[in-house]
């Protein structure tokens, strides 16, 4: 439905050629949303595009901003892109949102105090608590949030957890949930865990959906519009097949993705299991938590 992105953004064109029905306005109105995406994903574009094709499947308008970090220069992304496109966060400091998005981000084997921009991360985190009605943190981001606020530690992982697993609703009663099945399915691509034990000695947070494979998924801190997501509902359907490819071709340990192509067979093609699922997953975080009462 209705968006309003930067202008010329080609990640737009990419989803239309999809055959993806994204209608753009100009004018916001009182109604529009003001959602802000912290893209620290290193395939800039294809983030975009992922969050394009969810945000288009909403009936509600959306003005789209892209947030970039004052001290962390990308490298797989161009000065030109960055710069057309993204707003730094010194920019929106001062600004509102009804929602935010802050991205997962290939730094999962770093100590958190040893990423470069943990700092500026830590005091985008604290002004979203006072600054966005609700805020989801995605893959690393929901680690390094749960650690920063609760000092929830990480752990790494023997193997990667990649590909498509099985998930069952803790709290099926709440609207984030809406229209689900009793399990659905989301996408997985880590080195590292957050453990059940550990959330659980935290009163403060909520676990809300797990998967017996991949371990916990959503939490919440009471209380709050704030979502934890250990998962990436909005890969879309070749993403993990491309990650396979470019670590076999690099000769880099890796296993096929559980449960993703047909037969499990990577000369076939990937399944989508999970799109209905981030459908409804990011509508409803819309309507129910990012929309103000």
């Amino acid at each position: 439905m209705p968006l309003k992105l930067p202008a010329g953004l080609p990640a737009l064109q990419a989803v239309r050629d999809e055959g993806v029905d994204v209608k753009e306005f100009t004018t916001v109105t009182d109604d529009t949303l003001k959602i802000a995406l912290l893209n620290i994903m290193p395939t800039k574009e294809t983030t975009e595009a992922d969050f394009i094709r969810l945000f288009a499947t909403s009936s509600l308008n959306i003005e789209l901003t892209l947030l970039k970090l004052d001290t962390h220069t990308p490298k797989h992304a161009s000065p030109e892109h960055m710069a057309r496109y993204y707003k730094g966060f010194g920019e929106v400091r001062g600004t509102r949102f009804d929602g935010l998005v802050i991205t997962g981000a290939p730094v999962e084997k770093i100590a958190y105090e040893e990423v470069t921009y943990w700092r500026e991360l830590q005091e985008i985190f604290d002004w979203a608590k006072e600054n966005v009605t609700s805020t989801l943190y995605i893959c690393w981001a929901a680690q390094a949030i749960l650690y920063h606020r609760f000092d929830i530690p990480k752990y790494l992982l023997p193997g990667k957890m990649f590909g498509i697993f099985e998930h069952k609703i803790l709290r099926p009663e709440l609207p984030l949930f809406s229209g689900f099945d009793e399990s659905f399915y989301v996408p997985h691509s880590r080195h590292t865990e957050i453990r059940r034990e550990d959330v659980e000695r935290e009163s403060r947070v909520e676990l809300l959906s797990e998967s017996s494979e991949s371990g916990v998924y959503i939490m919440t801190e009471r209380g709050t519009r704030d979502f934890y997501l250990t998962g990436h509902s909005e890969y879309a359907i070749g993403t993990l097949d491309a990650e396979y490819r470019r670590d076999v071709a690099k000769g880099l340990p890796i296993d096929v993705p559980r449960n993703y192509y047909t037969d499990d067979n990577p000369q076939l093609q990937p399944v989508n299991r999970w799109r209905s699922h981030a459908e409804k997953l990011f509508n409803n975080w819309l309507k129910y938590y990012v929309k103000a009462d």
